[in-house]
């Protein structure tokens, strides 16, 4: 039994998600792996910040770029907990992640809605990981903020 799976490491990020959902964030979260390590976590940060692209995914590929000293990140895997939207994908696009692992679709701002291609054509994308528990934490969200 493989100990670090792409459920092991939607897990991660879930927390990062549930970090956002406590400080009044969109919950969403995102970690970025490389050889079955973290090398940069972070949960989404715009009202904090006040900065717009301050995604989850954002952060995390900064904090991964740090870590390894270079803009790419091709032999690494983002994990997600929401599809990400048309800016966090052309970011990925210009990474050139090797894999993009999501939870829950975004019906309403992900970038698979977008008739061209946004990923780096040799990203791998995996969706459906853990999307029932990251779908409840946004929907636990926006009924929280709208009460």
């Amino acid at each position: 039994m493989e100990l670090y799976t792409d459920e092991y490491f939607m897990r991660e990020a879930l927390k990062e998600a549930v970090k956002a959902f406590d400080i009044g964030e969109v919950p969403v979260g995102a970690v970025v792996v490389c050889n079955n390590r973290i090398i940069g976590r972070a949960h989404n940060q715009t009202e904090k910040l006040t900065d717009a692209t301050a995604h989850a995914e954002m952060l995390a590929i900064t904090a991964a770029a740090n870590h390894l000293g270079s803009k790419y990140l091709d032999e690494c895997t983002l994990y997600v907990t929401l599809e990400p939207c048309v800016m966090c994908a052309g970011a990925l696009h210009w990474t050139q992640l090797q894999k993009l692992v999501y939870g829950a679709s975004d019906i309403q701002r992900g970038y698979s809605l977008v008739s061209s291609p946004l990923l780096h054509p040799r990203t791998e994308v995996v969706k459906g990981i853990k999307a029932d528990e990251s779908k409840k934490l946004i929907n636990d969200f926006f009924k929280r903020i709208r009460n």
